[in-house]
């Protein structure tokens, strides 16, 4: 300091340069200010304060701190409205305060952490202080992410994120620092997943190479000139602008010496109070001031303002991808003058996947996964709609997948320390990348996992079995009540009972010699004949008897043609229909329990449903108190298949989803099931996957292309079709063969005839019986009835011709001699008087 100060160059903190600001302030000693980062974090801005213009003798080296404009470029662009900032603890904060207040402005949503030293301390914090819901959360947030730390900080920030799974295939981080070099940009690109964005400071190389590192006849090292030069490479900026400088400062030093104005250098002492200032200083800081230099750097050279204004950023990015080691391809440049140069579009992902290997865990449901072939030694075969619709993805996109079986066979719900079971707790402890069966997008699960947009709509159905049509051998006597059968059996035997009171009283003119009675036998058997329109014997010739059986006539006709016609209607068409035909047909019976599988999302839903005060429909809470039973143990079951069977073989009806329910009707050997649903689909069907998956948005994009262009409704009548062998909606069978009629629907009147027969042949039977008992007394009791009868006809005869006898004996005698008759031989014997 003593022999003389040509220029002040330094290389420190904000601090420190203030104070050597108002010494080369007050000496007039040009100083050239090189800002230094600690540990090669971003750098802030000093905020050196600036007096009048001929005041002023400090020039900024290194350009002006730009990551605010930067950040807030590349985030416009990216149209992020959601992220966090981590920045390290060497870090100002206040270096991006003017970022943060733009980003308010403009609605963004942007949150601040700092990183400590031991991140694997802070991250194990993490999960030990946030509750499931909270660290969910937390992992959505990390989907977008800047970084503003040193290099080495930011390795080990990225490694233990990954490790523990805070961060997923879709995250999208941007880490900006001037002082990454491509060795860290490789590293951190490998630690990586996702897609990761890195601004750094770049310094453009001139067209003409060869000029590189000249000034005049002043020339740099050739090995740092060399842009491959791995030392080169390895320097801190501070460094390069460092040699840039003494450079510079070199080149107006040796064009003083030309111009011949060259002024005696200042001299500075500690002890002499009465230094004053240097009076070349003014004609020194011009020099430098219009000079320049094409260095390590670019171009260095200064503006009226005393700073550097050459200054560029280059942007540098990878797609999503797993595979390490990704390509690094440049996306653009930014300066102050020009602004962004390239595009930054955010794509999610591309549509090739091709080489990309799945991991999908799944649950069996027919008709959605099913095992197709399982063949000892080799891997299951699956096939099913749900299936259908993943190799409809895979030929799309290129990709492959392995698939398994969740281990406990369930969807997912959550336990009671805060984690998850099933194919959900499959893709929350990154097990699986996508979960795909009967799985239904609910509110729950979308907490923790993520959905592509719905592919089948879902609705709660229920499931119950068919009515048996039962052989009923007396249909015959099916179209009249048996009340009126009753009445019309009376009715014979009333009429009947008239008839034989009407012709008693007023018996009929019968011919003489008539065979015919009018016994109440004979009334009840003319009857029962006009009745079955076959006639009588009787001729009932009294005026009351025919008005009688004119009128019972009619009736018969009536009665007849009536039955005649019912029959024919009940014997064709089946009548019989279930009281359950709804949701809340089922709701208010009691006489059938129902229930679902235990802790599954139709459970979970009817459970809410039924506990919400404020729903207005009374279904779900009468629904819920059956399902509830015993706390949910008494009509539960927990699997569906056990649901089916419980419905097969016993009282039961299973409530789970219509689509699903639908298959199992349809496809029933037996056709011994039918549904019931509703028609809203409230939700629906949706393909998870892990908490920021980058696979959602192409996933959600194809399924939308497949309902779009009618190939998803071709795989749903595949296994849905629409002309099946069950009807699916009917609670009995209702199809008929034709118009014909089958024995049994007329069994009953077989049986009738059957039994007339076999009670004609036992009365036949006891008729003969008792014909041969009776035949074996009839010589004894008929010879003495008819020697009774004789002597009795012939005393009467006596009785009759004694008194004619007796008057005319003598005329008799000899008429009866002239023809020579003897008396005793006519008469049997002669005639006394009485």
């Amino acid at each position: 300091m003593n022999q003389g100060i040509l220029a002040l160059v330094s290389s420190i903190g904000c601090t420190s340069a203030g104070s050597l600001q108002s010494l080369a302030d007050a000496m007039h000693i040009p100083h050239l200010f090189i800002q230094r980062s600690t540990a090669g974090t971003p750098r802030s801005g000093c905020g050196l304060t600036r007096s009048n213009r001929n005041d002023d003798y400090t020039l900024s080296v290194r350009p002006p701190v730009y990551l605010n404009d930067v950040i807030l470029r590349v985030v416009t662009e990216y149209a992020w409205q959601k992220f966090i900032i981590f920045y390290d603890s060497e870090y100002d904060i206040r270096g991006i305060q003017e970022f943060l207040d733009k980003v308010s402005q403009q609605g963004m949503d942007v949150a601040l952490q700092k990183v400590e030293n031991n991140i694997n301390k802070m991250i194990t914090t993490l999960f030990d202080t946030l509750r499931i819901e909270e660290l969910n959360r937390y992992r959505d947030t990390l989907r977008r992410a800047i970084l503003v730390m040193n290099p080495a900080t930011a390795k080990s920030f990225i490694t233990e994120v990954v490790e523990t799974n805070l961060v997923a295939f879709d995250c999208h981080w941007i880490i900006i620092n001037e002082e990454i070099n491509d060795v860290d940009v490789q590293e951190l690109v490998r630690r990586s997943i996702g897609r990761l964005t890195i601004i750094r400071q770049t310094f453009p190389v001139p067209q003409n190479i060869s000029q590189r590192c000249f000034r005049g006849n002043h020339r740099i090292s050739s090995t740092l000139c060399d842009p491959k030069d791995p030392f080169a490479q390895n320097m801190e900026i501070s460094n390069l602008y460092i040699y840039d400088t003494v450079l510079l400062l070199a080149n107006a030093f040796h064009k003083k010496l030309e111009d011949r104005k060259w002024h005696s250098m200042a001299s500075l002492s500690c002890i002499r109070k009465n230094s004053k200032p240097w009076q070349g200083g003014r004609s020194m800081l011009e020099t430098i001031k219009k000079g320049g230099v094409s260095g390590l750097t670019g171009e260095l050279e200064f503006a009226e303002n005393g700073g550097n204004p050459n200054v560029h950023f280059e942007i540098l990015g990878t797609n999503y991808g797993e595979e390490l080691g990704r390509g690094v391809r440049k996306l653009g440049c930014w300066n102050p003058v020009t602004g962004l140069n390239g595009s930054l579009t955010d794509k999610k992902l591309e549509n090739n996947m091709r080489g990309v290997v799945l991991r999908v865990v799944t649950v069996l449901e027919e008709p959605f996964v099913m095992v197709s072939e399982n063949v000892l030694g080799k891997p299951k075969k699956y096939q099913g709609f749900s299936i259908d619709v993943l190799d409809a993805l895979s030929n799309y996109l290129g990709f492959n997948y392995e698939i398994y079986v969740a281990p406990d066979h369930k969807y997912g719900s959550p336990q009671e320390d805060g984690t998850w079971n099933g194919l959900v707790g499959e893709l929350v402890f990154k097990r699986a990348d996508i979960g795909i069966s009967a799985l239904t997008i609910t509110p729950d699960r979308e907490n923790v996992v993520d959905f592509t947009t719905r592919y089948m709509d879902y609705s709660v159905g229920v499931l119950l079995r068919r009515a048996e049509k039962t052989v009923d051998m007396f249909a015959c006597l099916a179209p009249f009540d048996l009340s009126l059968w009753a009445c019309i059996a009376g009715t014979v035997l009333l009429v009947g009972l008239l008839v034989y009171l009407l012709n008693w009283l007023n018996p009929p003119r019968l011919q003489m010699g008539s065979m015919t009675s009018t016994t109440l036998y004979n009334s009840m058997w003319f009857v029962y004949g006009s009745f079955v329109q076959q006639g009588g014997e009787v001729p009932y010739t009294t005026l009351a008897t025919r008005m009688m059986m004119g009128a019972w006539w009619l009736f018969a006709l009536i009665v007849i043609s009536s039955y005649t016609a019912n029959l024919a209607a009940f014997l064709t068409i089946t009548r019989i229909e279930s009281s359950i035909q709804s949701l809340q047909d089922l709701s208010k019976q009691t006489d059938i329990p129902y229930g679902t599988v235990l802790d599954s999302a139709v459970y979970e839903h009817v459970r809410m449903k039924g506990m919400n005060p404020f729903e207005r429909d009374s279904m779900y809470s009468q629904m819920w108190r059956m399902i509830n039973r015993s706390n949910g143990s008494e009509n539960n079951v927990l699997e569906s298949q056990a649901g089916i069977q419980k419905v097969k073989y016993g009282n039961y009806a299973f409530v789970w989803d219509a689509a699903v329910l639908e298959y199992v009707a349809i496809n029933d050997p037996d056709c011994s099931f039918y549904t019931i649903g509703n028609t809203v689909a409230d939700r629906g069907y949706g393909i998870a996957l892990q908490h920021g998956s980058p696979y959602r948005d192409v996933f959600s994009q194809r399924i939308l292309e497949l309902q779009q262009n009618g190939d998803m409704d071709i795989l749903k009548h595949k296994w849905w079709p629409k002309n099946g062998q069950c009807d699916l909606y009917s609670s009995v069978d209702t199809k008929q063969k034709g118009g014909a009629l089958d024995i049994k629907s007329f069994a009953g009147v077989f049986c009738i005839l059957a039994a007339g027969i076999v009670l004609s042949c036992f009365i036949a039977m006891l008729e003969t019986w008792w014909n041969k008992r009776k035949g074996s007394r009839v010589p004894s009791k008929e010879a003495s009835s008819l020697q009774n009868e004789t002597t009795t006809s012939e005393r009467k005869n006596a009785w009759i011709l004694r008194p004619c006898l007796k008057l005319g004996t003598n005329t008799w005698r000899s008429q009866a001699s002239g023809h020579g008759l003897h008396q005793s031989s006519q008469l049997g014997g002669p005639l006394d008087d009485p």
